[in-house]
């Protein structure tokens, strides 16, 4: 059992129709770390990812924030806690610029009566995305263009950034650098860096063997649904990761 974990995970189940995703799965991670959660397709990650942020609800198993449960919460309750999640997909609005994204949902309206008629405080929120953009270095070289306009990299940098706006504790990254060329690549994972370094932690999801020994801390790989090693990663070889991906090799300390 892990103690101070800033979220932990234990034994979570969770069943679609005939099929069991997570079969008593388990994770955890503490203040200040990024954490990778490994495994092969299929193996539950995604799941295991949308139930801690509300989006499924677990058919059995606890999962804890700050020591208190939050299996069951809603997505809407999960962001109020201070956690955020950055999907594959992005969820970015193409047609709008960059501070319109970081504000996606939650816009400032202006004061007065213009406010009450739904205008926007446009100078407000384009001020403030740009101090987020400068304390995480992300250049945009024009905020102000739609972010369709954008590379492939800056986009990304500019979910995270969104994602670091509104979360003070947690970030979760899927698949942060999928489709990226190399220069993009090392961008976000410096990005990862400098959002751990500002003291919230993450949990990055990914397939790229290099990436996660690049940034995170410890590794926590599932397989078939459950939990199979975890691992510090300065004392981790590839060989064992793979190895426990594939069931080859299994940490002592995964439960």
């Amino acid at each position: 059992m892990t103690t101070n974990a800033l979220l932990e995970a234990r034994g979570v189940r969770k069943r679609f129709g005939a099929v069991e995703a997570l079969r008593g799965a388990s994770f955890s991670i503490n203040a200040g770390e990024v954490v990778a959660l490994m495994g092969d397709n299929g193996a539950g990650k995604s799941t295991l990812i949308k139930t801690i942020c509300g989006v499924h609800s677990p058919d059995e198993g606890e999962i804890l924030f700050h020591g208190q449960s939050i299996a069951g919460r809603t997505p809407s309750e999960i962001h109020g806690m201070g956690i955020e999640t950055v999907y594959q997909d992005l969820a970015l609005a193409p047609d709008l610029d960059t501070a319109a994204n970081l504000y996606l949902g939650r816009e400032v309206l202006a004061k007065g009566v213009l406010g009450w008629f739904g205008v926007l405080n446009r100078k407000k929120m384009a001020g403030h995305a740009q101090q987020v953009l400068t304390d995480l270095n992300v250049n945009i070289k024009d905020p102000a263009a739609p972010v369709a306009m954008l590379s492939g990299g800056q986009q990304q940098s500019v979910a995270v950034a969104r994602a670091v706006t509104w979360a003070n504790e947690l970030v979760i990254m899927d698949e942060p650098t999928a489709a990226l060329g190399v220069p993009q690549t090392r961008a976000v994972l410096d990005l990862i860096r400098r959002v751990r370094d500002s003291g919230r932690s993450v949990v990055l999801i990914s397939h790229s063997l290099p990436d996660v020994l690049a940034v995170s801390d410890r590794i926590e790989v599932l397989r078939l649904g459950t939990r199979v090693a975890r691992l510090t990663t300065k004392d981790t070889t590839e060989e064992q990761i793979v190895g426990a991906m594939t069931g080859a090799f299994t940490s002592e300390e995964a439960e």
